[in-house]
């Protein structure tokens, strides 16, 4: 059968619950206040397994203690497979961990583990199958639309991406916020060998020892890149797999609280962590020259020694 995007669908449900003793999913859910926040890092973790902010819908989110139950359909066999893919090798518990850090403001990755389960039964148990476990989600037709619940929070998430991307732009033109403490520190500073002696590039004419991003280069890029860093990481992702789609459009949503230097700050971040050695100031620069934004290629390559706005 050929992979038809409008005549194939399926169903599962994702059972998600907290190994952390103090904190119960279905009490945050059932929290007026933290439901749009929970309703978020699952809508994030979801596109990051698909690659596609839709890539996976939500039917309906059950409260069963100590679990969270999410009805998910699937309208696309690759979508599906991807899903698969990413729950099999850990990387959606991996980012649901992450995304509901960041949305409920905890220290620390809320702990959680999954089973994912249809009709026919628990599909863990034949992830290494996954023609079969394709088969299964098919057979399992979604039994409802889309809760009236999850309308309301969709509406919600739309509305408050607005509001704060808005405030985020006015409250980074007066202060420069702090980098966040309890992040570890970036690979490119302290884990990275050197790069070759005698790597050099061309920068309006002049060479320059190509070197790694260093956490001043960071820092600095997160201050001044401004609205721009969504154009510079799109620059970026060509040859980094990290940021393809949606991933910035992602980090834009999941730190829009913090204002445009944190999500410039973890844009690169992302980069330097994907790339390691490869993460290098030409790459940065060539971004950069990309988007016009000279002055602050400049700023980083030491031409002008005093920092100006780009």
């Amino acid at each position: 059968m050929g992979d038809s995007s409008d005549v194939w669908v399926g169903s599962a449900y994702l059972f998600v619950q907290s190994t952390s003793e103090n904190v119960l999913l279905p009490s945050l859910y059932g929290n007026p206040d933290r439901k749009p926040q929970v309703y978020k890092a699952l809508k994030l973790a979801f596109a990051d397994s698909t690659g596609r902010l839709n890539g996976v819908d939500m039917l309906k989110v059950h409260c069963s203690d100590p679990h969270l139950i999410v009805q998910l359909k699937f309208c696309n066999r690759e979508n599906c497979r991807k899903f698969l893919q990413s729950y099999r090798e850990g990387s959606l518990r991996d980012s649901l961990q992450r995304h509901l850090k960041v949305s409920l403001a905890m220290s620390s990755p809320l702990p959680v583990q999954m089973e994912l389960k249809t009709g026919a039964g628990q599909l863990d148990s034949m992830l290494l199958e996954e023609e079969r476990c394709v088969e299964c989600i098919s057979q399992e037709k979604p039994n409802r639309l889309r809760d009236e619940e999850i309308i309301k929070l969709e509406e919600s998430l739309q509305n408050l991406s607005c509001q704060e991307v808005c405030s985020s732009i006015v409250s980074s033109a007066i202060q420069t916020p702090p980098v966040d403490s309890s992040l570890p520190p970036c690979s490119s500073v302290s884990s990275l060998s050197s790069l070759p002696q005698g790597d050099t590039f061309t920068f309006q004419g002049q060479q320059f020892a190509n070197r790694k991003i260093t956490l001043d280069d960071h820092q600095k890029f997160a201050k001044l890149v401004s609205k721009k860093w969504k154009q510079v990481g799109r620059s970026l992702q060509a040859n980094c797999r990290a940021l393809h789609d949606p991933t910035i459009d992602n980090l834009a949503m999941e730190y829009e609280r913090e204002g445009l230097y944190e999500q410039a700050y973890q844009l690169l971040r992302r980069f330097i962590d994907s790339e390691g050695k490869r993460a290098t100031i030409q790459r940065l620069i060539a971004a950069l020259e990309d988007n016009g934004l000279l002055s602050l290629a400049e700023l980083l390559l030491g031409i002008h020694p005093n920092e100006t706005a780009v």
